[in-house]
């Protein structure tokens, strides 16, 4: 039977009716029309996508929706503040760590978690941090030195 769940995505409350065992990557996709999060392994497995819950990087795919009532979640698409994008965003375009782009929302999400727990990461705990994100392209050497100078600019994991 259908609920009603509420919950704040990207800095604004919502409120949906839906199945609360549906998963959430399909609701914000389906539902709640956004692109960021994307279906990939449908496993938890490969990381695209990715969300922040609460200021962690959580796997959509796996969550139901029932489950983030009353939760905070951030999409790729309300990292950027004021028209500004975040500094992992500006790094991953400054080191094309984006080839394809399908797994980027989920790595820079995992990386924003890492950051704010890690805000000066060696490059060994960057690479095991970003371990579980799978990128086909094989960017993934640009991809840890966006982290790395993000890291930097981000000055002790906070954006700025």
């Amino acid at each position: 039977m259908p609920e009603s769940i509420r919950f704040t995505l990207n800095a604004k409350p919502v409120t949906i009716t839906a199945e609360g065992d549906r998963n959430l990557l399909s609701v914000l996709r389906t539902d709640l029309g956004l692109t960021g999060p994307k279906f990939g392994c449908g496993e938890g497995i490969c990381g695209s996508c990715t969300i922040l819950l609460n200021n962690e990087p959580v796997r959509s795919c796996q969550m139901k929706v029932k489950d983030v009532e009353g939760a905070s979640i951030v999409t790729i698409e309300g990292l950027a503040k004021d028209g500004a994008l975040h500094p992992l965003q500006n790094a991953f375009i400054a080191h094309d760590a984006l080839q394809c782009g399908y797994c980027t929302p989920g790595m820079i999400l995992t990386a924003h978690g890492f950051l704010s727990h890690t805000p000066n990461p060696t490059r060994e705990e960057t690479i095991a941090a970003m371990e579980d994100n799978l990128c086909r392209c094989g960017a993934h050497k640009r991809i840890v030195e966006a982290i790395q100078d993000a890291a930097k600019t981000m000055k002790g994991g906070q954006a700025s």
